[in-house]
C-alpha cells in the first residue's frame, strides 16, 4: 500500500512538474554560431536550442507578442545593409516587413495589448524612440532632442515607456520613463556612468537594468520610481541585456564571464545563476516569452 501511494505522488510531482515548467514559456536569444547573428530558441533550462529563422542576414531578435504567437524582429533580409522591422510566427514562418527605408530601424518591442510596436530609428538625423500599429502602420516619434534615445520597453499595462537616454552627456546614460505618446517625461537614474536595457517586471513594480557605474557592465533593479536601486551580480565580466520571466521569479541575461557571452539565468535576488548556453559562439539578447 505505501509503495501505491509514494508511485502514485512521485506521479504527481512529476506531471505538477512538467505543468509547472510548461508555464516557464521559451527564450527567444541570438547567437553568431552560423558566422552571422541569428534568432535561436530555446526551453528555459536550454535544452532543445533551434534557429528560428534561415537567411543569410542579420536577425535581432525584439520580443514576443503577449500571447506568445509571433515575434518582433530587426533584419538586413532583402538586401539592405541597415536593418527594418519584421514580424513572424513564433516558428518563423509568415515573415511580415514593417518599416522600408534606408536608415536603421532597431530594438523593436511589442506592445502588452499587440496593437502597436515600439522601436528605434537614426530616420531623422539622430537615434529617436517610434511607435507604430502593429501592421508597419501610423510611424510616430515619440522623442525629439539632439540625444540619442534607445531600448525603450512598455510597461505591463501598456500606459508608460521606459528608456535610454544620452540627452545628459555622451557618457552619461540614463534611464527616463514617459507616457506613450511622448510626455510626462520622468529621470529614474542619475550618476556619471551608464544605465540603459530597462526591462520592467510582470506586475510593473520593477524595472532591471545594466549599469557601468561599479566600473564593468552588471545588473541592476530598482522601483519603477527609480528608488531603491540594487545589483544583483557580482563578477568582473561584462552582464547586460536582463529579461523577465513570465511569472517574474527569474531573470534571463547574458555574460561573458565565462570567457564569450552566454545566457544566463537567475532569481530575482541575484542567488541562483545558472548557465543555459555553452558553445564557442556568442549568444546573447535574451528574450524570454510566454
Amino acid at each position: 500500500m505505501k509503495n501505491t501511494y509514494l508511485a502514485f505522488t512521485l506521479l504527481i510531482a512529476f506531471l505538477f512538474q512538467g505543468f509547472a515548467y510548461a508555464e516557464d514559456g521559451k527564450i527567444l536569444f541570438m547567437s553568431d554560431r552560423t558566422g552571422k547573428q541569428q534568432i535561436y530558441m530555446m526551453k528555459p533550462d536550454g535544452s532543445e536550442q533551434v534557429r528560428v529563422i534561415s537567411s543569410m542576414a542579420i536577425e535581432i531578435p525584439g520580443n514576443c507578442s503577449s500571447d506568445g504567437k509571433k515575434f518582433v524582429f530587426a533584419s538586413t533580409r532583402d538586401a539592405q545593409s541597415t536593418t527594418d522591422i519584421y514580424i513572424a510566427n513564433i516558428d518563423g514562418t509568415q515573415v511580415i516587413r514593417l518599416t522600408n527605408n534606408q536608415f536603421v530601424d532597431t530594438s523593436p518591442v511589442w506592445s502588452p495589448d499587440g496593437k502597436k510596436i515600439l522601436f528605434e530609428s537614426n530616420r531623422d538625423g539622430n537615434y529617436e524612440i517610434y511607435v507604430m500599429n502593429a501592421d508597419g502602420s501610423n510611424q510616430t516619434r515619440l522623442t525629439n532632442n539632439p540625444a540619442w534615445d534607445s531600448y525603450g520597453t512598455w510597461s505591463p499595462d501598456g500606459k508608460h515607456i521606459a528608456f535610454a537616454t544620452k540627452r545628459h552627456g555622451e557618457g552619461n546614460v540614463d534611464i527616463y520613463i514617459m507616457n506613450t505618446d511622448g510626455t510626462g517625461l520622468k529621470r529614474l537614474t542619475n550618476n556619471t556612468s551608464a544605465d540603459s536595457n530597462p526591462a520592467w517586471s510582470p506586475d510593473g513594480k520593477s524595472i532591471a537594468f545594466w549599469s557601468y557605474r561599479d566600473g564593468n557592465d552588471e545588473i541592476y533593479v530598482m522601483n519603477v520610481d527609480g528608488s531603491n536601486q540594487k545589483r544583483l551580480t557580482q563578477n568582473r565580466a561584462s552582464d547586460g541585456s536582463p529579461s523577465w520571466s513570465p511569472d517574474g521569479k527569474k531573470i534571463a541575461f547574458e555574460s561573458d564571464h565565462d570567457g564569450n557571452y552566454e545566457i544566463y539565468i537567475m532569481n530575482i535576488d541575484g542567488s541562483g545563476v545558472d548557465r543555459i548556453t555553452n558553445n564557442s559562439a556568442d549568444d546573447g539578447r535574451p528574450t524570454w516569452c510566454k
